[in-house]
């Protein structure tokens, strides 16, 4: 906090280098914002079936001014199934990591997760009830929604009291996601083993196949508004490190902070596992990495994550998509890739700060 008071400072009492800074806060901003577009447009050449960016280009300059890219097999493969994919990925990269920077400020621990209050747990819950009992997949997909808003609703219930802890809401999170835990694995020994069983399985192992228009729309919702919150709270979120005698006294209504930033990185969770199940390591991997480079100042750290999330998990879904005949489940790829990413920085850096 005093580091940011400083720069306020210096840039009140500056008026020279004002316009400087400005300008590269701006091509900063717009840097972030581009890159994941790019390396998004990158992955729609690269796949098992490749495609020439010109091509790629030349589809999407069609359907972008005549609404029609024609009828090959290249178009119907980047414009109804590639680019959804790699909108989602984008969008659920970005919502995941910027989730894990606000909850990694909420606990004030560097090893909070997208799934500390249980939602990912609850969603994933949701999610194989409705496989077991035959659901289309809009029906998977808001059960496992409703139950990951729950977990999260049902955490805050039951951690209340005259003097709730953020310590006392952490271990409300972890029983509730044991207690799902545990009624996943049950719904899955009563599940067929022929029909169901495979199903949930793979579910719940997380994957982007399959994902269309409709089931975008469906989710980027949820994902955009609770990231736009998140982004527009980052200057606050340097107060949830604070302790609370000191937050209280720079004005902040602490109380309303964590709430909303609960909310909304719950309800980035629960959308995210929602619509291709549980992906690991992106909201604890993402923010590290990027905190190494910007620091922990989350007015930076924040858009870094998103951004950097988003690259993460293009990339590994494009992977997950390109390197077998048969897709591989994407948290596998995020674990085996994440793990020795973080170890690796960490015996670099020498660990983290928050």
């Amino acid at each position: 906090m005093l580091q940011i008071r400083e720069r306020i400072h210096h840039l009140g009492q500056g008026g020279v280098n004002r316009p400087a800074f400005v300008g590269s806060k701006l091509l900063k901003g717009l840097a972030l914002v581009l890159l994941p577009l790019a390396v998004g447009l990158i992955c729609l050449c690269i796949g098992r079936y490749p495609v020439a960016p010109g091509q790629v280009l030349k589809i999407l300059f069609a359907h972008f001014t005549s609404g029609e890219g024609g009828d090959s097999l290249a178009n119907s493969m980047i414009w109804n199934m590639r680019l959804p994919r790699i909108l989602l990925a984008l969008a659920i990269g970005a919502g995941l990591s910027g989730a894990g920077v606000a909850f990694q400020s909420l606990f004030r621990n560097p090893l909070a997760t997208p799934d500390t209050l249980g939602v990912a747990s609850g969603a994933s819950f949701g999610a194989a009830l409705a496989l077991l009992l035959g659901w289309n997949m809009a029906g998977v997909q808001g059960l496992a929604l409703v139950c990951g808003l729950g977990a999260a609703a049902l955490t805050f219930f039951l951690s209340r009291g005259k003097s709730r802890s953020m310590a006392g809401v952490v271990l409300a999170g972890v029983a509730l996601s044991s207690l799902f835990s545990a009624l996943v694995s049950l719904v899955k020994y009563v599940a067929d083993v022929d029909s169901q069983l495979p199903a949930i399985t793979y579910w719940l192992m997380g994957s982007l196949s399959g994902v269309s228009w409709r089931r975008l729309w469906f989710g980027l919702p949820l994902l955009a508004a609770g990231g736009l919150v998140l982004h527009l709270l980052r200057w606050r979120l340097n107060l949830l490190t604070l302790a609370e005698d000191e937050a209280r006294a720079c004005g902040c209504r602490l109380g309303l902070l964590r709430g909303a930033t609960a909310i909304c990185a719950s309800a980035i969770t629960a959308s995210a596992v929602s619509l291709c199940g549980q992906v690991g390591w992106v909201g604890l991997l993402a923010p590290h990495i990027c905190r190494m480079a910007v620091g922990s100042d989350n007015a930076r750290l924040m858009p870094a994550a998103l951004s950097g999330g988003a690259i993460f998990l293009v990339i590994v879904d494009t992977a997950a998509r390109s390197l077998t005949a048969s897709e591989l489940p994407i948290s596998i790829l995020t674990a085996v890739i994440g793990a020795p990413c973080l170890l690796a920085l960490l015996a670099k850096t020498g660990g983290w700060k928050l």
